[in-house]
């Protein structure tokens, strides 16, 4: 295909293999390297976390900052009435995370009161509902972030449906791991 601006793939101008040498040297050195100490670290954090450590550091290099915990949905939890119990396969999952915040967001009819009474979770809030407006689910996400004192880079959230992932973006998290990756 040619056209206006297109060079048809090919430099024909004189030093093309300097400067692709000269752009290939300045990239490579803008990438960072890590003491061996400092991966040594990143990675016994992921393995807290319950992350492979490619999942953490991507996270990580996104915004800089180190994961607190997890906001797990209540269908990532496989929790989808009050009164049922925690999968043993999910509970085994969370019950091995260390140093690591485990909330849970309940969507109708699951209540927050019944998730937090749950032995592997440490507090539970509201999921935003299917019928909310983005401003209001970003109001509800940012109360729940402010509510735990962090802010919301700091939380991954693991989801198990499609609107569940629009929750990242709207309360700036850190971002989304699926259910079905999460717990197997």
């Amino acid at each position: 295909m040619s056209g206006i601006g297109h060079n048809s793939g090919l430099s024909v101008e004189p030093g093309h293999s300097w400067r692709k040498h000269v752009w290939t040297k300045a990239r490579r050195d803008l990438l960072p390297v890590l003491p061996i100490e400092v991966v040594r670290l990143r990675v016994k954090r992921a393995a807290e976390l319950g992350l492979p450590y490619k999942t953490y550091a991507g996270i990580r290099a996104s915004n800089g900052h180190d994961l607190i915990g997890f906001l797990f949905s209540s269908n990532a939890l496989r929790v989808l009435r009050d009164g049922q119990a925690l999968p043993a396969d999910r509970a085994d999952r969370l019950d091995r995370l260390v140093n690591t915040a485990r909330h849970a967001l309940a969507h109708r009819p699951v209540t927050p009161t019944h998730l937090a009474a749950l032995p592997a979770i440490d507090r539970a809030f509201a999921a935003p509902r299917f019928t909310d407006s983005w401003s209001v689910m970003r109001r509800d996400l940012n109360a729940i972030t402010a509510e735990l004192r962090q802010p919301g880079d700091r939380f991954v959230l693991v989801g198990d449906t499609d609107f569940e992932r629009e929750w990242v973006a709207a309360a700036r998290l850190a971002g989304y791991v699926s259910a079905e990756a999460f717990f197997t």
